[in-house]
């Protein structure tokens, strides 16, 4: 084979959760690209309708479904709908999540439940609904959007550190119990990302320096800058190809060397 055919994704079916926008859309759009056949979830009418027109446009034929990735009956009765309307699933990229920043003496039980129900039970949720299917198959990806809180601590993230910590642990299990059936299970972890949800915190200050925020990420990356949606498009296209066939259990940290990084000396 061909070096350049094992990234080849042709006819491949995958399932990204909330991919109406943001990192699951540039990666849904990558897997696209590479020859996937899109099937994503949202839990409102008016993302999908936005998402679908998004895709669209990017001569996407994207199939959309109405799902809450933490009710299980939901997600069976999803996999169900996109094994009729375009196969078994073979790829499956456990993007959804939510972030609540608030100092944990503040946050609520239900809160906190809250991020881990939809960061952590929604993918092993997802993952428990597709695995059949791929054992049936003999071969399968389950990507898991981690992050570098699977790592390390920060004020105000206490439920998403668990979560996403708890996140590279279950991708971990994933591979050891499935990797017998050939299914791999490798999760991406995305460091500081410049989309439209942070972009308050990269605006110039009226004074024309950078915010705060700002500073203090590019101070800490050795690349010298936020990451971008698009920085994870090749690492999501590799995971999901027969390239990745045996690297099972493993986090790809793109984060543009935060991880590795102490900082510069003061």
């Amino acid at each position: 084979m061909d070096m350049m055919e094992k990234f080849s994704l042709q006819g491949k079916v995958a399932l990204v959760t909330g991919a109406a926008y943001g990192i699951g859309f540039a990666i849904a759009t990558a897997l696209a690209g590479a020859g996937a056949k899109i099937a994503f979830n949202c839990r409102s009418q008016s993302n999908l309708d936005k998402a679908l027109a998004d895709y669209a446009e990017k001569g996407i034929d994207a199939r959309g479904y109405i799902a809450d990735v933490t009710d299980e009956a939901q997600v069976s009765d999803l996999v169900a709908k996109i094994e009729k309307d375009l196969g078994g699933i073979d790829i499956l990229v456990n993007n959804a999540g939510i972030i609540k920043r608030i100092p944990m003496l503040e946050m609520s039980a239900e809160d906190f439940r809250q991020v881990v129900d939809i960061d952590l039970t929604g993918p092993f949720i997802c993952a428990k609904a597709v695995i059949p299917g791929m054992i049936k198959k003999g071969r399968g990806k389950i990507i898991n959007i981690c992050s570098m809180m699977s790592e390390l601590g920060r004020e105000t993230v206490s439920a998403y550190a668990a979560a996403k910590g708890g996140l590279k642990m279950l991708t971990r299990n994933i591979c050891s119990e499935y990797g017998g059936a050939n299914i791999q299970c490798n999760g991406i972890g995305p460091g500081y990302i410049a989309t439209p949800q942070t972009a308050p915190l990269r605006e110039k200050q009226p004074d024309g320096s950078r915010h705060p925020f700002d500073q203090f990420i590019v101070s800490k990356t050795p690349a010298g800058r936020w990451g971008t949606a698009e920085d994870l498009m090749g690492p999501a296209v590799f995971l999901a190809s027969e390239a990745s066939d045996f690297v099972n259990g493993h986090i790809l940290y793109v984060d543009g060397g935060i991880l590795a990084y102490i900082g510069k000396q003061p």
